[in-house]
């Protein structure tokens, strides 16, 4: 009964968190929409929204209520995009992304996060000197991709830099030559582990145990809140 009771505890948190993945995507998605209209084919911000939605297994019918819903531009839900910057434990340089119907309410939330984990929240421009914005894609390595294709296929397309991991291909692009480089590498049959427009770290930060601890208490608080789309920091 105990073991029972463990593994439906367990499959609810999953639940809950495939639901609020689910919602935070649809919201992206909405906001996409509105903005750019409701064919990915010639809206980049949508195609790449209901890709990553795709690969969290986010059902059609969601998907596709939440384009109608921004390309009908409903504005029971007026969504903005509000940019927070800080300074979590030990110094980490921190920025996340919102979209919000509430931004008294997320400033609120945001800076209830930090400041209950040793962080503080600073002004527009405070960190975002540290952090440049690039396409990175995620190729898992393994026997069946070669080396030297994939980064040939790669730099064809437009891509800035090809690094090789342990385990895995990154590719960098420019924030403009993402949609180009990605729709190349998955034309050619590359499986992609992740791919997105991201802020990457011009350099990294170094922390200690607890104040690691510490960081990952924030960085849950912040990815439980439905508001929060993104968060960038500068350590590996």
């Amino acid at each position: 009964m105990g073991r029972l009771h463990t593994i439906e505890n367990r499959k609810g948190k999953q639940d809950a968190k495939r639901a609020q993945i689910f919602t935070k995507y649809a919201r992206l998605i909405t906001v996409a929409a509105k903005e750019g209209g409701a064919d990915p084919e010639y809206n980049p911000s949508l195609k790449n929204a209901i890709d990553k939605a795709k690969a969290e297994n986010m059902p059609n019918d969601n998907i596709e209520r939440a384009i109608k819903k921004g390309a009908g531009g409903d504005d029971s839900e007026n969504y903005e995009s509000i940019t927070y910057e800080g300074y979590g434990p030990g110094g980490v340089a921190m920025i996340v992304e919102t979209l919000t119907d509430n931004k008294n309410r997320t400033a609120g939330n945001v800076r209830h996060y930090f400041d209950r984990h040793s962080g503080n929240l600073g002004t527009t421009g405070s960190v975002s000197f540290m952090f440049d914005r690039k396409g990175e894609i995620l190729v898992e390595k393994k026997d069946s991709v070669v080396e030297d294709e994939l980064m040939e296929v790669a730099l064809d397309a437009g891509a800035m830099d090809f690094i090789t991991e342990d385990d895995c291909y990154v590719i960098y692009t420019e924030a403009k030559d993402f949609p180009k480089v990605k729709d190349a590498l998955t034309n050619a049959n590359y499986e992609l582990l992740s791919a997105d427009v991201k802020l990457i770290p011009a350099t990294y930060a170094q922390i200690d145990e607890s104040q690691e601890k510490m960081l990952e208490k924030l960085l849950d608080e912040l990815e439980e809140d439905d508001d929060v789309q993104n968060v960038y920091y500068n350590i590996k």
